[in-house]
């Protein structure tokens, strides 16, 4: 069916098609198959809006410059693509536009790929204002691109990207094979939207090249994006193919680095980075030969060591492609690097990484971190860069560097958002804008909010009563608070929670829940729990395998959850002999996990259980397990168990702190096959203090990986021994920071 009726939304793509063109009209899959096997130059689809379902959709003809060939829907956004859906384009001068991937996942290893198969790869192709919202594989380690480049000459422009959940780079450019090298893409203005953590090494979200063809140059140029958010891995952007520009981009409180992580030649100027003061944002790291950084801007940052704001790698004599080259020939200058916690050169020095950077330039920078700490770290060897006119304002160095002077000076907002010196010219032009969330992705297409889960739906009393918690959960909307009155609340289904729920006490008297099954809620995709001034009572709860007060489904989870206790006493969780307060499956990763002003008493279990994913892959199931101000009695199990197994060094977590609390008769019982009263397997960051300990099994901690910070510091405890502390990658004594901890009555230094 022919459809000529002009459709001006994207009047750029249409402007290029020909009054005499053909335009397609089709309104089911047969229809479209059939009018895809006649495009000519200048021809258009056009798709009737609706859902269209497990629709694998393939692209493929012989456009030209003047006469492209075009797919788009019949109004921009109301056609959706959902189920097992996907997206290969093949040819040449090949338009996609204005289409919506969500409710569903690739079938394939990608969602887009810009080829039609290994023969038939897109050249001088453009896909545009389309969107791809939370379009992620139902197992979170099963692992996709969800836009896959291939080819040369193409364009991914104003496009929306958001929450991809599953292992995989969120958008691929792949080097392959010859036809996809040397490519000149242009990836720009897109919104790369929220990534949560991944809790694994694939995180990233851009990434071009790989370590196998890192000797190629890709020639892509990825500028003027907004990165919101992205919070996978390490590195946010992993450049691992030469010759790559990145400019003009935005890195808005995403955890990580843009890091040229292989391959040489490649540019990084006018991007602007702000962390907002948020855990591990970082800006760029150095790896490899005759990069450029130059007129970047950094505020905010909190990164330290590979996440700093500017980070200068050690590398690996004769380095293998997957390991690290040695930095030589960078020019690194004109930046500047504001209210930061951390610049670092040299680093990730140790014996194998033993090669520092050589005939580098460090120059006309403007460096100014925070008040705490050392601000420039200096691993090994930097004799081999050149420092000239720098200036640091505030932090201070390991060691004096000439060529770095350190002047207090002010810095005033301009016009544009940033910080300047007053009266200076040194660090990031003047000129510099950064693009705005508006100015980038769809504009027909909401950007997620920013802001907590919880709160922020309407508040339903409910009354005391047997299954009166159970309807009203029911019925409860996305972000919705359940608030109790005084009294008792029996529950006899296990709640499925698969939305945002707070479920409060009164603020006057005791609001009760007992539950008659092995669990109270259960986790599912979608889910997060908040609970306050409640109490929890498991006498009722039957002796099942595997009881939980909060537990995770079976299945895998795609969404990150939140689950946070405040003013909760839980009690009588002793029918069996492992009966849980909050246990965490395999597949399932909680962003973080509150305790708080909370007691626990009479638990034959643990509080929590966090060591699900025990193949040592580098998985774990929590970012951060807070706990404080809080009491522990008569726990028999070790209290919490956090398991981050292997050797990776791409995530940031597992964060661990255990502040202000109380212990009295813990991880003592037989069926404690640990010993311990509680375990950190590979935890990054632990911080232990404040605490009192009676009658308590001992800590244990693990180290694995990478630089982990562990602080044991100012607990008192009686008839506990001291912690158990083992290295398993680490020669030397372990790194665990003890100081003023008192054990079986003697100080400890």
């Amino acid at each position: 069916m022919v459809f000529r009726r002009g459709l001006f939304w994207i009047a750029c793509i249409l402007a290029a098609t020909p009054v005499s063109a053909e335009v397609y009209f089709v309104k089911d899959q047969k229809t479209y198959f059939a009018a895809e096997k006649k495009l000519v130059a200048g021809d258009t689809i056009v798709l009737a809006n609706g859902v269209w379902k497990d629709f694998e959709i393939k692209f493929s003809g012989k456009g030209t410059k003047a006469k492209p060939i075009t797919l788009r829907p019949q109004n921009a956004g109301k056609v959706i693509l959902s189920g097992q859906s996907n997206l290969r384009i093949g040819g040449r001068y090949m338009i996609v536009a204005g289409l919506v991937f969500k409710n569903g996942y690739s079938p394939t290893g990608e969602v887009i790929s810009f080829r039609r198969s290994k023969q038939d790869l897109a050249y001088h192709s453009r896909v545009t204002n389309v969107v791809i919202d939370h379009f992620s594989k139902p197992d979170r380690y099963e692992s996709d691109y969800w836009v896959g480049m291939y080819g040369k000459h193409n364009r991914f422009d104003h496009n929306h990207l958001v929450g991809k959940t599953n292992k995989g780079v969120t958008f691929a450019v792949r080097l392959d094979s010859s036809e996809s090298q040397e490519n000149y893409h242009r990836i720009d203005h897109n919104y790369f939207g929220p990534r949560p953590v991944l809790g694994s090494n694939g995180g990233e979200t851009l990434r071009i090249g790989t370590s196998k063809y890192s000797m190629f140059n890709s020639h892509t140029t990825v500028e003027n994006n907004y990165f919101d958010r992205c919070d996978g891995e390490v590195e946010i952007i992993s450049s691992k193919a030469g010759q790559n520009v990145f400019r003009g981009n935005v890195f808005f409180e995403s955890s990580g680095t843009l890091t040229l992580r292989h391959g040489d030649g490649n540019l990084v100027e006018n991007n602007v980075f702000f962390g907002n003061g948020k855990d591990h944002t970082g800006g760029i790291r150095v790896i490899n030969r005759d990069q450029t950084v130059r007129n970047n801007y950094m505020e905010g940052l909190r990164g330290t060591g590979f996440a700093s704001a500017l980070t200068v790698m050690n590398g690996v004599p004769n380095s293998p492609v997957n390991r690290y080259v040695e930095v030589s020939n960078a020019t690194i200058e004109n930046n500047s690097v504001v209210d930061s916690s951390r610049i670092t050169f040299s680093a990730g020095a140790d014996t194998e990484r033993s090669a520092a950077p050589v005939d580098s330039r460090f120059r006309d920078n403007l460096l100014t971190g925070t008040d705490s700490g050392t601000f420039i770290k200096i691993q090994d060897d930097i004799s081999g860069i050149a420092f000239a006119d720098n200036l640091l304002s505030k932090g201070r160095t390991e060691k004096p560097v000439q060529g770095i002077s350190e002047t207090d000076v002010a810095l005033v907002r301009a016009e544009n958002g940033l910080l300047y010196p007053e009266g200076l010219t040194l660090g990031a032009s003047r000129d510099l804008k950064p693009v705005t969330r508006e100015e980038v992705g769809v504009k027909w297409y909401a950007k997620p909010p920013v802001g907590g889960r919880f709160g922020t739906g309407k508040a339903i009393a409910v009354a005391p009563g047997e299954d009166s918690l159970t309807e009203a959960f029911a019925t409860a909307a996305d972000g919705d608070q359940l608030v109790l009155a005084a009294g008792d609340y029996l529950v006899n289904k296990v709640l499925p929670l698969d939305k945002t729920v707070s479920i409060e006490g009164p603020k006057d008297g005791v609001a009760t829940i007992s539950f008659a099954r092995p669990s109270l809620v259960e986790i599912r995709q979608g889910g997060s729990l908040r609970l306050s001034s409640l109490t929890i009572d498991g006498g009722m709860a039957p002796d099942s395998v595997g009881n939980a007060v909060i537990r995770t489904t079976i299945f895998p989870i795609q969404s990150n959850f939140l689950i946070d206790l405040d003013g909760v006493n839980v009690t009588n969780l002793d029918v069996n002999r492992s009966f849980h307060v909050i246990s965490l499956g395999k597949s399932s990763f909680a962003d973080r996990v509150s305790i708080k002003n909370s007691n626990f008493l009479n638990i034959s279990g643990s509080i929590l259980q966090a060591a699900a994913e025990t193949e040592d892959y580098g998985q774990y199931n929590a970012e951060y397990i807070e706990i404080s101000g809080s009491s522990f009695q008569d726990i028999g199990g070790e209290i919490f168990n956090v398991y981050r197994g292997g050797r990776d060094e791409s995530t940031f977590g597992p964060h661990f702190s255990l502040t202000g609390s109380n212990f009295l008769n813990v991880g003592l019982s037989k069926n404690n096959i640990t010993g311990a009263s509680m375990v950190l397997h590979g935890v990054q960051h632990a911080d232990i203090s404040g605490n009192n300990f009676l009658d308590a099994a001992p800590i244990k901690i693990v180290h694995t990986v990478g630089r982990p910070q562990t602080r044991i510091s100012g607990n008192k405890s009686a008839n506990m021994p001291e912690p158990i502390l083992e290295e398993l990658n680490f020669e030397g004594a372990h790194r665990a920071i003890l100081s003023g901890n008192q054990f079986e009555g003697a100080v400890k230094p």
